[in-house]
């Protein structure tokens, strides 16, 4: 397996800067790639190229250590051009926050210089039933010989066709034989891409984000080496931003979709025609639409504003870690999502209303913004992250740890 070859980013400004141009390129082609299902690979190389993948490295391995502002922005700017595109390094910045959190100084090297190089990380978490979400059938276990055997299988691994690394969740077995609990401790497990005993199906099929790639991985004997795996359920033992910056991010991408659609919603306001009761030579001069325009805005910015918001939480909790600004982080997080989610639903539909009958044509393609924002949406049910708000709200109670707040 060849390592990428990545054009280092030096700067937080910098990597926004490079991101939004990125975007403008990936937004060209973001329409016939869903329409096709074309999985956009010479996407994912440029930006692997850009060197955007390793933002969140710190400095003293070599790293810019971008604040989680800008790297939310950066996400933000991607999903504006793709939904689909932008949901594919989601995970690999998850797990790079579990390297920093419970990695090895020795894992830490090895990893990092490998993002540095343009690797990229994908996702083996989600498992389906008939088990609750938070129990890992996949397992691993020690191998008399040494390291670990890993076993089981995954779905919606977002990703996973594109990356340098699949970085399997797991279960540790204890000889018992029996099936894990949602107490069982966790690990993640860093397998190479064509490791023996590693297989990718493309059998993503959702409605949208169809060019994810989120598919099935399925793991047969695969040999971990032990300094390949890394402690997972300790991160919730303590405070930590993993779950609200992985939730930050999962914001920015349906806030950028929320963005995309305005953007284009604008685009065809200009080609449609005025309503004949308007009397007004232009669709941007209808009333009711300027009425649609300036409600619409209003939620969208009002989405950006609360991702900004929260990732300064997320920098501040970060600066000065402790039980309360580790909770005060995750409620700013998920009010952001709670906003993200609406922003993202209701600009993908006005954007009808906005262009009229021609922009429901299948050769526009532009239900791909809805399709996108409705099936990101569904993940992590923003109306389990009310209940966390309101209990924050009423009573101080804080959000409970896992990667979902």
């Amino acid at each position: 397996m060849s390592t990428p070859t990545a054009v280092a980013v030096t700067s937080a400004s910098e990597a926004v800067r490079t991101a939004a141009a990125v975007a403008q390129e990936f937004a060209a082609g973001a329409g016939a790639r869903d329409a096709d299902r074309a999985l956009p690979h010479e996407q994912v190389q440029r930006l692997k190229d850009t060197g955007l993948l390793a933002l969140s490295v710190p400095a003293e391995y070599g790293g810019v250590d971008a604040p989680a502002a800008v790297i939310a922005e950066v996400f933000r700017w991607l999903a504006h051009a793709d939904g689909s595109l932008s949901q594919i390094p989601h995970s690999h910045y998850t797990f790079l926050e579990a390297l920093r959190l419970q990695g090895t100084a020795a894992q830490k090297e090895f990893f990092y210089g490998l993002v540095r190089g343009g690797a990229l990380f994908a996702n083996a978490q989600s498992e389906r039933g008939p088990y609750p979400i938070d129990v890992d059938t996949t397992v691993l276990t020690a191998d008399p010989a040494g390291g670990y055997l890993l076993s089981g299988r995954k779905f919606y691994c977002t990703g996973a066709l594109f990356a340098d690394w699949v970085i399997v969740r797991a279960s540790l077995a204890d000889g018992s034989g029996e099936v894990p609990t949602s107490s069982t401790p966790k690990a993640l497990a860093f397998t190479p891409r064509d490791v023996a005993g590693l297989q990718i199906v493309d059998d993503w099929d959702g409605m949208g984000q169809r060019t994810t790639a989120s598919g099935t991985v399925t793991l047969d004997d695969v040999v971990v080496p032990a300094e390949h795996v890394v402690p997972f359920s300790p991160i919730f033992t303590e405070p930590t931003v993993y779950g609200a910056q992985a939730q930050l991010l999962h914001s920015a991408i349906d806030v950028g979709i929320a963005t995309g659609a305005l953007e284009e919603g604008i685009r065809q306001v200009a080609k449609a025609r005025p309503h004949f009761e308007a009397q007004v030579p232009s669709a941007a001069e209808d009333p009711t639409v300027i009425n649609l325009a300036g409600e619409l805005t209003v939620t969208v910015r009002a989405a950006q504003a609360l991702l900004a918001e929260a990732a300064r939480q997320v920098d501040a909790a970060r600066a000065d870690l402790t039980e309360d600004t580790a909770a005060a982080a995750s409620v700013a997080v998920a009010v952001a999502k709670v906003a993200a989610v609406r922003a993202s639903l209701e600009a993908t539909s006005v954007l009808f209303d906005l262009g009229g009958t021609r922009s429901a044509s299948a050769s526009g393609n532009l239900s791909r913004y809805w399709r996108d924002a409705r099936t990101h949406t569904l993940h992590d049910p923003s109306r389990w992250k009310l209940q966390h708000i309101g209990r924050y709200t009423l009573s101080g109670t804080r959000p409970p740890r896992h990667g979902q707040l």
